[in-house]
Formats: structure tokens, sequence, C-alpha cells
């Protein structure tokens, strides 16, 4: 199949990377890039549609993509696979159209060496990617996006997660409500998870407190901070010492402090 106007297939496409909505009732999102595209296939998400520059010779990773997929090929106009892509012609090889997973809270696993993050109304999609590659790279077993909140998989949060959104699962829920009741659920097996809220009027720092049990590492807004809600179900809330006159730190870069701590932590035990 080949698209040479912004005809409705191109339109199509074009709202799963601008809108959120028809995204969502779409159930697919736009992957691009070498990384991102590869563990998407490693991590077995559906990859449905793999759009290249017409006339262009692929690459072997590029055709070895296609054939391991074996999604639906459009070749497309150097000029709209641009567009799609938000890049230079010629620099995008490659744009995956990848399926949604269902944003089921049991896609996390909860064991004893459980490590998990909420994101609690995140506005940046850029935050919400930067986080899950810190929790991917910190030995997070998920993050949950929670309120409303900035979507995980709108493109700039995507590109952010440098391809950790496939290997790490990343769910939506509506409120803490629900994420209390799944924590609820796994305290009453036996699993004893710790909720640690990040606040800058916190009572200990990070490195005071025991983080080598299961912990849900709660992480606020990035103007408001935590909910009430999730101020109430914290069991312990901590702050990152600073100097200087800063008063707080970016949602993702405090996220990853307290990420590093409790991988350090596990490290040291074992």
């Amino acid at each position: 199949m080949r698209i040479t106007t912004r005809n409705a297939r191109f339109q199509l496409l074009t709202t799963l990377g601008t809108n959120r909505t028809k995204r969502g009732r779409a159930g697919e999102f736009l992957v691009q890039g070498v990384r991102p595209i590869t563990l998407a296939v490693e991590h077995g998400w559906p990859v449905r549609t793999l759009l290249h520059e017409d006339g262009r010779r692929l690459s072997a990773w590029a055709q070895d993509v296609l054939r391991a997929t074996g999604a639906e090929s459009i070749a497309m106009a150097p000029d709209l696979l641009a567009e799609l892509a938000e890049k230079e012609p010629g620099a995008t090889e490659l744009v995956a159209v990848v399926a949604m997973p269902a944003d089921d809270l049991d896609r996390i696993g909860v064991g004893g060496d459980f490590l998990g993050v909420v994101f609690d109304r995140p506005t940046q999609p850029g935050n919400v990617g930067a986080v899950v590659r810190s929790a991917d790279a910190f030995g997070a077993h998920g993050l949950v996006v929670t309120g409303h909140a900035a979507d995980p998989y709108d493109p700039k949060a995507v590109r952010a997660s440098t391809g950790s959104l496939f290997a790490l699962p990343v769910v939506r829920a509506a409120s803490h409500r629900e994420v209390t009741a799944w924590l609820a659920a796994h305290r009453d097996a036996g699993r004893p998870v710790t909720v640690v809220a990040t606040d800058e009027d916190g009572d200990a720092a990070p490195g005071d407190v025991d983080l080598t049990g299961p912990v849900l590492l709660a992480v606020g807004n990035e103007t408001a901070g935590l909910s009430k809600g999730w101020r109430e179900a914290a069991d312990v809330t901590v702050a990152i010492p600073m100097a200087g006159s800063a008063s707080s730190l970016n949602a993702s870069n405090a996220a990853s402090i307290v990420l590093y701590e409790a991988h350090r932590q596990r490290l040291a035990r074992d």
C-alpha cells in the first residue's frame, strides 16, 4: 500500500500523534526510532502497521522488523512521513503503529522485592516518559499514572522513555482509589507494600528510610504536588535534601533520585 496524498488514512494516522481522544478510541499509538521499535518487537507488543519512505531502500534492521512483525506495510511519500514523524525529510526510516495494552493493574507483578511508582496527575508528557525511563533503569516493576494526567502514549512521552515504555508495565488509573484498593488486596494476601511519598516537607531523607521491602513510590504533580488522597495513603513521606536557592526539583528528577536510592539499598542488601 502507498500513501502519497493527505488522504483519509493519512489524516487518521496523524490523529494518533495529535489527538488523545482518537488515539484512545483506536487503541493505537505511534512509535519511531530504532531502539523503541526494536524493544516493542522484543517485548511482544502488537505492531499493526509499519510506515516507511516510498522509494527508499530499507536497512537490514527495517527489513528484519517487517519480517518479524508481519505487520501491514505502507510506503509513504517522504514529505508525509516526515510530517507524521515531526522530523526532517529522510531522518526517519520507520514509524510503527502499535496497539495499546489494557489499563489493568494486575499487569504489574507484586512480589517480595516489589518497587513500583505512582505518578499523580502529571501535566507534561515528557516527564511521564522520563519517569518511565528511570523506573526501568533502577529496577522498578511498574508505573501507574493516576488522575487527570498527561498520556503515556503521547509521542513526547514515548520518545522520552527511549523504549522503556515497552519493557515496563505502565497503567493508567482514574484516581488513587483504584490503586489503593489494588494495594489493599495485595496486603491482605500477605504482601506488605509501603507507600513512600515525596514532598518538600517530608519527614525524612530517602537514605534514612528502609526502601528494601515492597515499596510503592508516589510522586506528585509538577506544580501542585501529591493529591490529598495520596498524602493520606502514604505510610512515610520523604524530602530530598538540597542546597542552594532551589526549593524543589522537577518531578521526574525527584523520582529518579528516590528510585536510585531504593536501587542502591537493594544492591547493598544483596
